[in-house]
């Protein structure tokens, strides 16, 4: 009695659960669904198809056109001006007369040399004329006729004499080099062109009609040679080598797209940067192309190609996960979504090298 007690409470039980096992699964119809489909990508997960295409990294720089080729005009000597021979933005050529100086004060200094220098020589000829004796020789006393200190007053002459010949030559070797100097002066007073290119005054609002030595005038640039002088941060700079191509733009023209060449990059911080807690910064100079549109003081900003690998299968950089040194994406496959660990090359913030792990046509997803 008691043995069929205990099954009629075991039948009763499994009529319990399997009724409601079947009144869940009839509320809620979409549970099973989303259990089968826990491996299918959802509908607004984002898709990205894994290409073969060029990668190239880069380096963005931002900074100021100027002339590559500048040659400072400074004035040879003070002095008034005679006379300008061209204007301010006028082509010149080398060799071209530039300006006349007034070289009458330098040339009467050299006169006032040249007469000391030859009154020098001639109380030099006095001298030895007065020292010599009356038949144009030193004269002479028997030996033993000489006191002492008739001696020493001969050595002491005789000694006075060299030293003041010594004079001089010091003298005179002085007087020739002021002379050498001022005469070379006088030779750039009609001041002649250094360089081909474009004259300009230091102030154009003001030509000047007198100038001191060694003033700056004004400069001679050549317009055909203009360069890009930006500056890198520390973790750039060991990116970038000279001859890298560039592509510059003049943030002016907007339209206005230009070539440039990384011609140098400075192996010194610049000044105040190389200190305190930010980034020390180093100036790279880029070469322009020609072009009649550009001038020095133009804003520009260039990208800097500084890795490019041809043919590489690449994805989105946004669908590549890491964990520690383990990359991986989500793949979709037939069978929904799976997690596939890759192994990636070249980086760049938009797209990323695979090197194993994904073919060319594959689809990655990120949810």
């Amino acid at each position: 009695m008691r043995k069929k007690k205990t099954w009629m409470l075991l039948i009763t039980a499994l009529l319990i659960i399997g009724i409601s096992s079947f009144l869940y699964i009839s509320s809620h119809p979409n549970a099973m669904k989303r259990a089968n489909t826990d491996n299918t990508a959802s509908p607004n997960a984002l898709q990205f198809k894994v290409t073969k295409e060029d990668l190239v990294n880069s380096v963005e720089v931002k900074g100021k056109s100027s002339y590559e080729k500048e040659t400072r005009v400074y004035a040879p000597f003070g002095g008034e001006i005679k006379a300008w021979q061209i204007a301010d933005g006028a082509q010149v050529k080398k060799g071209q007369l530039l300006f006349e100086l007034d070289a009458t004060p330098l040339k009467s200094e050299i006169a006032t040399l040249q007469s000391n220098l030859k009154k020098q020589k001639l109380e030099a000829d006095l001298a030895n004329f007065k020292a010599a004796g009356p038949e144009g020789e030193t004269t002479s006393t028997p030996a033993g006729a000489v006191s002492e200190d008739d001696s020493r007053s001969r050595f002491a002459a005789s000694e006075g004499r060299r030293i003041q010949e010594q004079l001089n030559q010091v003298n005179d070797e002085s007087i020739q080099l002021q002379l050498a100097k001022k005469q070379e002066k006088v030779e750039q007073a009609a001041f002649v062109s250094p360089e081909d290119g474009i004259f300009l005054f230091e102030d154009s609002a003001k030509i000047p009609k007198s100038v001191e030595e060694s003033v700056r005038i004004g400069k001679i640039v050549d317009l055909t040679k203009l360069q890009l002088v930006c500056t890198v941060g520390e973790f750039d700079v060991f990116r970038i080598k000279p001859g890298m191509s560039v592509q510059v733009k003049v943030e002016t023209l907007k339209q206005k797209k230009l070539q440039g060449k990384v011609e140098k990059v400075s192996k010194f911080a610049k000044t105040g940067t190389d200190q305190g807690s930010a980034s020390a910064q180093f100036e790279v100079t880029i070469s322009l192309e020609p072009d009649e549109q550009l001038i020095a003081g133009l804003s520009l900003s260039g990208t800097i190609e500084t890795e490019k690998k041809s043919g590489t299968t690449v994805v989105p950089t946004l669908a590549v996960m890491h964990e520690k040194d383990i990359y991986y994406v989500m793949l979709q496959t037939p069978q929904g979504t799976e997690r596939r660990e890759i192994e990636i090359g070249l980086e760049t913030p938009e797209k990323t090298e695979v090197l194993k792990g994904l073919q060319e046509g594959d689809t990655v997803v990120l949810q």
